[in-house]
């Protein structure tokens, strides 16, 4: 074992022992080293991201999206997407999504040894014409075959629904959208549905009541929160759609990330301030704070900067 990972792995170990004793509360799906990585000007080496990758694991993150199957040549930054895949150490018990935007990136994601990928979409019309150059209903049966080839080779299928609380092109996004798409994703098949504050406009009745409406027609216990932290209000909305009753959160480690079609628009909730929060009211996550809080100051630092997250920028808990 490399000696940087002996303290994280020891952590890991209490981690994995108290989930083994103890179904976690609230589960965390880690999407920085894809979702945070993804914008970064500067080329990220793979061996950076796997070493990101693999700490996170350590610290007892049981869903960590790797990385995207998309073309090189709309995301650079995920060109290494087979290498970054094929490089990660299988860890027991956690998962290495990867998202896919079509059935070309589907059977390159399987080829790399991919069992659990992602689909995206948006409740917006504005958006998806800019994103993906299609509208809605376009978008949903582009995805039909993509999802139908996923189930049929047996992999574990999440959708991402972007949009959920504003869009940048056509503002105010109707609940019923947001309604139908999410529907549509999960009798596709879609095994877990996403909500995406893409831009972070939600607060938290807002947040609420758009769950609260997704899950009248989707299972609570299918559904995640994906919230971008723009306006500061992440984490209120977070606790809001908790006390709602949702069990599953996306976050970022250091608050990497952001929208490239959304200007000013951050990355996700740090996930360090998350563990913060929700250690605090009394959730567990299985997630050991200290090493995770280190590892958002390690990749700032390979990224030269600071932590964007509150708690990666103090020096002790």
């Amino acid at each position: 074992m490399r000696p940087e990972f002996a303290a994280a792995a020891g952590a890991a170990c209490r981690a994995r022992a108290r989930m083994d004793n103890k179904r976690v509360d609230i589960k965390i799906v880690e999407v920085g080293a894809r979702d945070g990585l993804q914008n970064e000007a500067a080329r990220v080496p793979a061996p950076v991201k796997i070493e990101l990758i693999e700490r996170l694991a350590a610290c007892g993150l049981p869903e960590i999206e790797a990385t995207s199957f998309v073309s090189p040549k709309w995301v650079p930054q995920m060109a290494d997407a087979a290498e970054v895949l094929g490089g990660l150490r299988p860890t027991p018990r956690v998962s290495y999504p990867v998202l896919v935007p079509n059935v070309q990136g589907l059977e390159r994601a399987v080829a790399a040894g991919a069992d659990h990928v992602a689909v995206f979409t948006a409740a917006s019309d504005a958006f998806n014409l800019r994103n993906i150059n299609c509208d809605i209903a376009a978008s949903l049966e582009r995805l039909r075959p993509v999802v139908a080839r996923a189930r049929q080779a047996g992999l574990r299928l999440r959708g991402y629904v972007s949009c959920v609380l504003g869009c940048p092109y056509q503002g105010e996004v109707r609940v019923a959208d947001v309604v139908r798409v999410s529907a549509a994703l999960a009798g596709m098949g879609c095994d877990e549905i996403s909500l995406g504050d893409t831009i972070g406009v939600g607060t938290p009745a807002k947040a609420r009541a758009m769950l609260r409406a997704v899950a009248g027609e989707v299972p609570m216990a299918r559904l995640a929160l994906h919230f971008h932290d723009t306006r500061g209000q992440a984490l209120a909305n977070i606790y809001a759609c908790i006390e709602e009753g949702a069990r599953t959160v996306d976050a970022s480690v250091a608050g990497l990330g952001g929208c490239p079609y959304a200007r000013g628009a951050s990355g996700n909730v740090a996930t360090e301030d998350l563990v913060y929060m929700l250690h605090g009211m009394g959730l567990d996550t299985g997630v050991e704070l200290p090493a995770l809080v280190e590892t958002a100051q390690w990749i700032s630092h390979r990224l030269g900067r600071e932590p964007a997250s509150k708690l990666g920028r103090v020096s002790k808990l």
